[in-house]
């Protein structure tokens, strides 16, 4: 175990059905005005979420404007125009309501909103101009409607540049929320199959957290519980996704696992999926990492198995009567039950149009784009390697 360690968590969460409702009285609002960044899909219009949470500021005497552009998998230009909506409207602070991809883009329009340029003249890596942002960001609120990223307990945003295919995390100190509000009801309504990938990703970010050259005590014991939590919820909320029992237990696993993002990180998994979805955007980034997971995770486990009894067992998978050598895969094992549970086992990457040709393409941007998480993957990985992979998950 890692005893050499950081533990930074700025975040404020206040967690629990019914929470959101403190909106209209919390004195820990961070301003007097915010700029409420929403998703283009029209859901939280529909679901009366976006007026509600209006209505709780105005009882707080908080005025609000909107931006309701965001896609599934965020751009920047809409990072820069949102920056530009705040700074026009004289918001005061960033309020992001929905999923990851929303609160995500409200980290990231939160520092375009007090510093010049535009916003790839931050990003660290690939094509970015890795400034640094010198009036850090507005005051962040997050929102969480769905139970996927953890961005609500996590300084990380991930956007993509279109004319490049970049798809790139970024984060700083100044991109913690400063206050979340994490209130399970409002994941009443999030469709079957979309509570799938949004739970898998969860999944994901525990699974690589616990598996990171960078992990820590704290970090392994949430990444644990949340991998338990997961593999016994998601597919109940799957099934009935009014069960609310349910939709707290994941929405609490998926808090761990944005906060394990926080103390551990991501590993490479992540850096192929985002290749992926930077060509091919309408992957939903669940999908993406489930689709790719099994050929990745197997090949870790045969190479340095050391970490992955543990998550077996996390699973609930009987380990002790398997040999030394097979208790790895019971993992694997786990992982195809749990994507077959959730009714996942059927989606292919063919599906989405991608071609046996783009691999390479794939293989070059992960590294290009989001090599730093190959520097702490448990296994060093080269391109033949990630390649290889792709191959796999693609067959």
């Amino acid at each position: 175990m890692n005893m050499d360690f950081t533990f930074y968590m700025p975040t404020r969460i206040i967690f629990g059905c019914g929470k959101l409702d403190q909106l209209a009285a919390t004195p820990l609002l961070p301003g007097k005005k915010a700029l409420i960044v929403v998703g283009a899909s029209g859901a939280m219009r529909k679901h009366g979420y976006l007026d509600r949470v209006i209505k709780l500021l105005r009882q707080n005497g908080v005025e609000a404007a909107v931006y309701d552009k965001i896609q599934p998998n965020p751009v920047s230009e809409h990072v820069n125009e949102g920056a530009e909506v705040a700074k026009d409207q004289d918001c005061d602070f960033i309020l992001g309501l929905g999923g990851g991809s929303t609160i995500d883009s409200a980290k990231s329009i939160a520092v375009m909103a007090v510093n010049p340029g535009v916003y790839w003249d931050y990003i660290a890596r690939g094509s970015g101009g890795g400034q640094t942002p010198r009036n850090g960001a507005l005051p962040i609120v997050a929102i969480p409607t769905t139970a996927g990223t953890g961005t609500e307990a996590d300084p990380w945003t991930v956007i993509t540049r279109t004319e490049t295919n970049e798809k790139i995390g970024w984060g700083a100190p100044c991109t913690f929320p400063t206050l979340s509000i994490v209130d399970p009801e409002l994941m009443l309504s999030v469709p079957p199959r979309q509570t799938a990938y949004t739970g898998m990703d969860a999944f994901f970010h525990s699974v690589e957290s616990y598996l990171a050259t960078i992990n820590q005590p704290t970090s392994d014991h949430l990444a644990l519980e949340a991998i338990s939590l997961i593999t016994k919820y998601l597919p109940i909320a799957v099934a009935d996704g009014r069960n609310i029992e349910a939709r707290t237990k994941l929405a609490w696993a998926n808090t761990e696992a944005g906060i394990c993002e926080s103390l551990s990180c991501c590993i490479s998994h992540h850096s192929m999926e985002h290749a992926v979805s930077a060509f091919y955007p309408d992957v939903a980034h669940g999908a993406g990492l489930t689709m790719l997971s099994v050929a990745y995770f197997s090949h870790l486990a045969r190479r340095n198995p050391a970490r992955f009894e543990n998550l077996a067992r996390a699973m609930g998978r009987s380990v002790d009567v398997l040999s030394e050598s097979e208790r790895p895969m019971a993992f694997i094992a786990g992982l195809r039950e749990l994507i077959r549970s959730v009714g996942l086992d059927g989606e292919k990457l063919r599906d989405y149009g991608v071609q046996r040709e783009d691999l390479p393409k794939f293989t070059a941007n992960a590294f290009y784009a989001m090599g730093s998480l190959f520097d702490i993957t448990p296994v060093e990985l080269t391109q033949h390697d990630v390649i290889e992979i792709y191959e796999q998950a693609y067959a």
